[in-house]
């Protein structure tokens, strides 16, 4: 159960925050997130071990930061100097793995939360 939130319209070089709480207790699996765009593919974002590793898509290197609270098995992504390609919606996930691994797709998705960059 992964309920994401914190979604909304900005304009761009502005910043939001997206939270996505997980309440079934499996706190120590990958968390991340993905996004699709209209008329594009869900694509990869960012996620996070449990133990703090982190990996990101290029596209957002050096914008978004993504980070977790374990305890409240809590994610969070960050999101700087946000772009209009960063429409999108995006999607909390997890993965049951300590390591992310891009080669296989999350096995729990949340629902998305839309995010509007207007230029």
């Amino acid at each position: 159960q992964l309920q994401a939130s914190g979604g909304g319209l900005v304009q761009a070089g502005g910043s939001l925050r997206l939270s996505c709480v997980r309440s079934d207790g499996y706190s120590t699996h990958v968390m991340g997130w993905f996004r699709q765009a209209p008329g594009k593919e869900r694509e990869f974002v960012a996620a996070i071990s449990w133990r703090g590793n982190r990996n990101y898509a290029d596209s957002v290197k050096g914008r978004f930061t993504i980070s977790r609270v374990n305890g409240d098995s809590t994610v969070y992504l960050q999101m700087n100097a946000l772009k209009p390609e960063d429409t999108a919606i995006y999607y909390c996930a997890a993965q049951k793995a300590q390591y992310y691994n891009g080669d296989r797709l999350p096995d729990y998705w949340g629902q998305g939360t839309l995010v509007t960059v207007s230029s």
